[in-house]
């Protein structure tokens, strides 16, 4: 998280300028600011003091250069006394908060009615808990800044949404005994994210596995594997060892996946095996 001229909290993230949705969305949001700042009698940099950021970021705000964090939004309205017009501003910002690629993998996964899940080096980002996942952005090479760290880290937190959605979807993760084993963010860090792992296995829609080691080989070793299907019979899925990588949403080639995940749930240990594994590791913490 960065920090404004002033010293203050910073209010947001910057737009990418490739995202055109963003850059649209953000820039009318700007204007309405400036508009309401502007016929309140305030200057930026006094409009920045009484809610408390510097007047470069209100700027960048006002020109549609900076994301607004929701609270920036709430003090916003309350200063310039919008009777709640800024603050129903929050619904747009959701639009954009997150980054373009981020958002296309939400929106695939809020239609999906069953998501299935191969994991390989660490665990599935809609199964990580906010520090595990913190710990893992703070670990990319090139480096991201904190800004980044903290953007991505709200984005994939925001993506687990998909477990509270009614009807709830199927949902399938194998993953490998080595990324449980990996302290990712040090011990305490991981103790939590094991217990989060006990805590969603015993999810009604949610089945959770692991591949032991002892399996010498399975229809696995070529990597990680998603596959998402929704409500109308269609699909999409991808492999790091098929098709080049890409996302497929061909039937014959989305079969082909089907097989190899189907394979590896039948190689992996079974649900209660796979809990009980998990609680042997949290014990030898």
């Amino acid at each position: 998280m960065s920090v404004g001229n002033d010293g203050t909290e910073d209010a947001g993230w910057d737009i990418d300028p490739e995202d055109e949705q963003g850059v649209a969305v953000l820039a009318a949001l700007g204007r309405q600011l400036r508009a309401w700042r502007e016929e309140a009698g305030m200057r930026a940099v006094d409009f920045g003091r009484a809610i408390g950021y510097g007047e470069d970021l209100i700027r960048k705000v006002e020109a549609g250069k900076r994301i607004p964090r929701p609270e920036y939004l709430d003090k916003a309205d309350e200063v310039l006394r919008a009777g709640g017009k800024i603050t129903a501003m929050k619904a747009d910002m959701e639009q954009v908060r997150y980054p373009k690629k981020v958002r296309d993998l939400a929106k695939l996964e809020s239609r999906a009615v069953e998501i299935g899940v191969y994991s390989t080096h660490a665990i599935h980002g809609l199964l990580q808990t906010p520090e595990h996942a913190r710990a893992l952005f703070e670990m990319r090479q090139p480096a991201y800044t904190q800004d980044e760290v903290e953007r991505y880290t709200a984005a994939r937190v925001a993506r687990q949404s998909v477990f509270d959605r009614t009807p709830a979807p199927a949902l399938s993760f194998v993953h490998e005994a080595s990324a449980l084993r990996r302290p990712i963010g040090g011990t305490m860090v991981w103790r939590r994210q094991l217990e989060h792992l006990l805590k969603v296995s015993e999810f009604r829609n949610v089945t959770l596995q692991v591949m032991p080691n002892s399996r010498a080989a399975h229809a696995g070793m070529d990597g990680g594997i998603e596959i998402l299907k929704f409500e109308d019979g269609t699909g999409v899925g991808r492999s790091e060892g098929a098709f080049n990588g890409r996302p497929i949403s061909d039937p014959k080639r989305l079969r082909i996946l089907d097989l190899r995940y189907g394979i590896i749930r039948a190689e992996a240990l079974t649900p209660h095996e796979s809990r009980d594994f998990i609680k042997e590791l949290l014990g030898e913490t």
